[in-house]
């Protein structure tokens, strides 16, 4: 019978010490065992499944024998020792102190964070800091019994694993793939994998590209402090010299990250090219929220050439908001530069203000929900040129009235009063007076008939006409037209009053708009939504462009659907349509993803706008997916298509590879878009990364069995 015998001071040497006068008192050790006895020359014998715990070290082992005059440790293997941390040694022998701590191991295994293996021939316990490590062989490659070397290991005349700082130090390390020697080392030192933040090298990649030719980038981490790193990250090339650099920072109340870099290139001979794009989040006093983010570049196109962002419109904000139940405030600035061929960034608005306050009340005298809404706006162009210098401010509120009754019938109800108000300042356009002001009164009913239906197999529909009457007072000022320029009519304005996106312009007159929706969900989890539905005035609006498909005095059909299957794909899609089927403007999205494979597309057509500077028709597809050959395989493309020009946009591939010692990952990637600043490119990446010595674990699936 198997016998738990505790000793809580007697038998290991920490009970020595710790009847010694100042000494800290030392946590109880235990001591389980098959058969426990002591020799006549009063050595103690723990023989057969033998376990030894000493406060968060355990030790397992086929036998220990303690000899109290000398105060160690005898053990025959195989032995298990796991100790506070995340890291195992196992040994064929050993012999150690009474607190586990510090002693001799024969044929020692350490293992870090069940990833990286350190085997040894033998490995000393120096102290609890420090175990040392002889003639020593590394890797996080699966080790068979088959006689082959692993992938990659590190061979080491010695290894100092640092517990506390978490370092590994080499003395004279090899570092070979399979059995080939490819690189030497003197001194080395790299983090184990229980570390997440340590200063040194990073994986390194290779990118070759049309404009830059080969090069190579070597980022360096460098550890500031707890709450600030910094990565260094060379990247040179036959064509360029460029420096990287990435700064984080995280405070009590928020963090930064900035990502900057320069170059000397043979693109612009001469030039000093770079970039700045910077992030922030911090939390203030009474619930408000403070973010900025910094987008700076040197030309429009560095940033492709470079591969850092494919934006070819930069914006720089700052914000600061508080959102609550009934309560939202927001003010920002924002500096816009555009990238695009044809935009001259003096005539555009490029530093915008916003601020918004909305709140809500329930007044308990008429009952439903009043809403008031303040905003101010400005915008402001560089140049001084009349007219297409303009600047224009503008400050609104609005105030709404809401309340629903369900009738008779189930017949839902819902009533709207409004009236809002606006002034705008308008300078540098001698075709409009300058200051102008106005009021409008607004009001809308609208009917719901919702009804449902559940069949004999659980399938419920829900069908839900709806019809609204809604007028708007008032005359439209003498204004531009420049925060409203793109409008979108779908299903989640149907029913408004007005389908402007920016007060600077809102719907006259009366407008009457009908639809109806319907919805079906399969408890087998199939799902289907459908929205019909078509607005009609009677004043026409100019202010609509030709695509909005809100011209006329009546609209064009909107149609909106979406289909989603419990088998991981989903399909959906929105158009509109006149009553030729003449579309202007529609779009489709699908998915498909299961556990291996995941596939997206898109396909997009816009009929040809003047109003909107198009000038032909839009028409484009797009595809990106992503498949898991097998567990270590992974391969993933997107490719771009613009149907109207019959020629591809861009297109990309990718390849990885991954098991539990080595990351490989190729891309390629293809632009075929040109304008005056970027010319058709090709870019290729390469990258190979040795897994173990990040605090990151794999998953599980990645690593590889050893077959018999």
């Amino acid at each position: 019978m198997r016998i738990f015998f505790s000793i809580l001071i007697a038998v290991f040497l920490p009970a020595v010490l710790a009847a010694q006068e100042g000494d800290a008192p030392v946590k109880p050790a235990v001591l389980i065992a098959d058969d426990l006895f002591i020799t006549s020359d009063r050595v103690l014998v723990a023989r057969g499944n033998v376990e030894a715990f000493q406060g968060k070290s355990r030790l397992t082992a086929s036998e220990i024998r303690y000899d109290r005059s000398t105060g160690s440790l005898i053990v025959e293997g195989p032995i298990v020792l796991t100790d506070a941390g995340r890291n195992t040694v196992l040994a064929s022998a050993a012999e150690l102190n009474g607190d586990l701590q510090t002693g001799l191991l024969n044929g020692a295994r350490l293992v870090l964070d069940q990833q990286l293996q350190l085997a040894s021939v033998q490995m000393e316990r120096v102290s609890p800091r420090y175990d040392q490590l002889y003639k020593t062989a590394v890797t996080s490659c699966q080790v068979c019994e088959d006689g082959k070397p692993p992938l990659w290991q590190i061979r080491a005349k010695r290894v100092i694993h640092d517990k506390e700082a978490r370092q590994l130090y080499f003395d004279q390390a090899q570092f070979r793939i399979r059995n080939v020697t490819v690189a030497y080392f003197p001194r080395l030192r790299l983090p184990d994998p229980t570390l997440e933040r340590a200063t040194g090298f990073l994986i390194p990649s290779l990118r070759k590209t049309t404009e830059l030719g080969t090069g190579i980038k070597i980022p360096y981490f460098i550890v500031i402090d707890d709450h600030r790193d910094v990565t260094v990250t060379p990247y040179i090339s036959s064509r360029t010299k460029t420096l990287e650099l990435r700064y984080r920072q995280a405070f009590v109340n928020g963090r930064i990250d900035f990502n900057t870099a320069v170059s000397r290139d043979d693109e612009r001979p001469g030039e000093t090219r770079g970039y700045v794009f910077g992030y922030g989040a911090f939390e203030l006093p009474d619930d408000f929220r403070l973010t900025f983010d910094v987008e700076i570049t040197s030309d429009d196109a560095y940033l492709k050439d470079y591969g850092f962002s494919g934006k070819d419109r930069l914006d720089s904000e700052v914000n600061i908001q508080r959102a609550r139940r009934d309560e939202f405030i927001s003010g920002s600035v924002i500096g816009l530069k555009s990238l695009r061929d044809g935009e001259d960034n003096a005539t555009l608005p490029t530093v915008v203000i916003d601020g918004v306050y909305e709140q809500r009340f329930f007044p308990t005298l008429t009952g439903g929900e009043f809403r008031l809404n303040a905003r101010a706006h400005s915008h402001y162009r560089y140049s001084d040129d009349d007219i297409i210098g303009r600047d224009i401010s503008r400050f609104s509120i609005d105030s709404t009235w809401l309340r629903g009754w369900t009738l008779p019938g189930g017949v839902r109800a819902d009533a709207t009063l409004s009236l809002a108000g606006d002034v705008f300042d308008i300078t540098q356009d001698s075709t409009v007076p300058q200051t102008q002001t106005q009021l409008t009164p607004g009001g809308a009913l609208a009917f719901r008939y919702p009804l449902t239906r559940q069949n004999q197999n659980g399938v419920t529909h829900f069908l839900e006409p709806v019809a609204q009457i809604g007028w708007t007072g008032g005359d439209r000022l003498n204004i531009p037209n420049e925060e409203s320029t793109r409008v979108e009519f779908d299903g989640g304005n149907l029913l408004s009053l007005s389908r402007f996106p920016a007060p600077d312009r809102r719907e006259r007159g009366t407008v009457g708009a009908y639809g109806i929706n319907w919805s079906r969900f399969d408890p087998e989890g199939l799902e289907t939504s459908v929205t019909l539905g078509q607005v009609f005035r009677n004043i026409t609006d100019d202010s609509f462009s030709a695509s909005s498909g809100l011209t006329g005095g009546t609209s064009d059909f909107l149609f909106a659907g979406q289909l989603k299957s419990p088998e991981g794909w989903a399909v959906s899609a929105r158009t509109l349509f006149n009553d030729s089927f003449d579309f202007t403007k529609a779009e489709l999205r699908g998915y498909y993803g299961n556990k291996r494979s995941r596939v997206s597309g898109t396909y997009l057509w816009l009929d040809e706008d003047e109003d909107l500077g198009t000038l032909r028709s839009i028409s484009e597809i797009s595809l990106n997916g992503s498949h898991r050959v097998d567990r270590h395989w992974t391969a993933n493309a997107d490719w771009r298509f613009d149907l109207a020009d019959d020629r591809a946009a861009s297109a990309g591939f990718g390849l990885n590879y991954t098991n539990e010692c080595v990351s490989v990952g190729l891309s390629v990637a293809r632009r075929f878009t040109t304008s005056t600043s970027l010319e058709p490119s090709t870019s290729v990446g390469f990258n190979i990364g040795l897994r173990g010595f990040s605090a990151r674990k794999g998953s599980e699936t990645y690593a590889r069995t050893c077959k018999s």
